[in-house]
C-alpha cells in the first residue's frame, strides 16, 4: 500500500510540475491538478495539505531535474573555469534548448510570478539562486588558488553576472524559442570568462 501511495504522490508532483511550468502557479487550479492526476480532492489532500505545500515538493523535483542536467560532465573536469563554462552550456543549451521544463525555465518563471505574491516561496527560490552563486564563487576561488585568474576580481559580482545572464536568456528564449539567444549568451559568457584569465 505504501508503494502505491509513493507512486500517487510522485504522479501528483510530476503532473503539477508540468502544469506550473506551463500555466504558472496561480493560474493552475486545484481542478486542473485533479483532472491531470485523476484524483479526487480527498486523494490530493491526503498527500499535500495545500497547493503551496505541493509547490515545495514540485520545486524539489524541478531542482533534482536541473541538477541532473546542468552538472552533466562537470565532475570529470579539474579546471574550475571549465566547470563554469560547462554549467552555462548545460543550463542554456540542454535545459532550455531541449525544453526540459515544458514552459521554459521553471525557476525563472516562478521567480517572476511569485515576486510580490508570496514572500515565503520567493525567498525559497532566491535561496536556490544564492546557493548557485556560492558554488560559482567556490569554483572561482579554486581557479584563483590554481593561479588561473587575474588579481583583485570580485567573485560575488562575477557569479551574480552569470546568474543574471542565464535568467535574462531564459526570459528572452521563453516567448521566442530562438536558439540564437542561447548560442549568443553561451558565446558571450565564454568570452567573459576568458577575460578573467591571466
Amino acid at each position: 500500500m505504501r508503494k502505491k501511495g509513493e507512486l500517487t504522490r510522485r504522479n501528483i508532483v510530476e503532473k503539477s510540475l508540468q502544469l506550473f511550468s506551463v500555466k504558472g502557479f496561480y493560474n493552475t487550479s486545484i481542478s486542473d491538478i485533479l483532472n491531470a492526476t485523476g484524483l479526487t480532492k480527498g486523494g490530493l489532500y491526503g498527500h499535500f495539505a495545500s497547493k503551496e505545500d505541493l509547490w515545495y515538493a514540485v520545486y524539489d523535483e524541478a531542482l533534482a531535474i536541473w541538477r541532473k542536467v546542468v552538472f552533466e560532465g562537470i565532475q570529470s573536469s579539474s579546471d574550475p573555469l571549465e566547470r563554469i563554462q560547462t554549467l552555462i552550456e548545460n543550463d542554456l543549451k540542454t535545459k532550455l534548448g531541449s525544453h526540459i521544463f515544458e514552459g521554459g525555465c521553471f525557476f525563472h518563471s516562478m521567480l517572476v510570478e511569485l515576486s510580490g505574491q508570496s514572500a515565503a516561496m520567493s525567498s525559497h527560490l532566491m535561496q536556490g539562486f544564492n546557493q548557485l552563486a556560492g558554488l560559482l564563487c567556490a569554483w572561482l576561488e579554486q581557479a584563483e588558488q590554481q593561479e588561473l585568474l587575474k588579481e583583485n576580481l570580485n567573485f560575488n559580482e562575477i557569479a551574480n553576472y552569470i546568474i543574471i545572464s542565464l535568467n535574462g536568456a531564459a526570459a528572452l528564449y521563453a516567448p521566442s524559442r530562438d536558439p540564437a539567444i542561447l548560442n549568443q549568451t553561451v558565446s558571450q559568457l565564454h568570452f567573459y570568462i576568458k577575460q578573467l584569465k591571466k
